[in-house]
């Protein structure tokens, strides 16, 4: 676990395999037990704000591209839903989130709240989007829905990033 320097300066992180194993799979074990109890939890992605906290900082499209895909297969094992919908979102965002990392320094909670809002809604977009034309599956949408939850995950990112930015090890 060290930290390195990109060409622009840029942090780039690694994390002890614990870390990078149980904290996806503590993520989708939430996931998939809380909305069961609390109705309302169902609004949040922990699942894809771990694949974007990973992403980011670890700066390297491949690594970002490859976590969203696991992550988003154990999501789709979770569901009742086709294998694959949010294998192909989550691994379109990991690897857009992991090349905005490596040119933006997205260590301030600000420019995290607007990652998160921006990804959170192009991840629904691209799920609805492989849901409806591969899947053939009906995939309501409101937009009304949409921009609330893609608040309520930017806001809860800002705070589980800084508990997850502990795990990463310093120089």
């Amino acid at each position: 676990m060290a930290r390195t320097l990109t060409r622009e300066g840029i942090q780039v992180y690694r994390f002890n395999w614990a870390i990078a194993v149980l904290v996806p799979i503590a993520a989708l074990m939430l996931q998939a037990s809380l909305p069961l109890r609390l109705s309302w939890f169902s609004i949040f992605d922990l699942p894809l704000l771990v694949t974007v906290f990973f992403a980011v900082s670890r700066r390297n499209q491949v690594a970002g591209t490859v976590t969203g895909c696991l992550i988003g297969l154990f999501q789709d094992a979770l569901t009742h839903q086709p294998l694959g919908l949010f294998g192909i979102a989550k691994s379109i965002i990991g690897y857009g989130a992991s090349s905005i990392g490596a040119k933006v320094d997205v260590e301030n909670p600000g420019t995290r709240l607007i990652l998160i809002f921006v990804a959170y809604l192009l991840h629904r977009g691209i799920f609805q989007l492989v849901a409806r034309s591969m899947a053939q599956l009906p995939a309501p949408w409101s937009w009304a829905h949409e921009l609330g939850a893609a608040l309520a995950n930017a806001v809860l990112a800002v705070g589980l990033f800084m508990v997850l930015d502990l795990a990463k090890q310093r120089g």
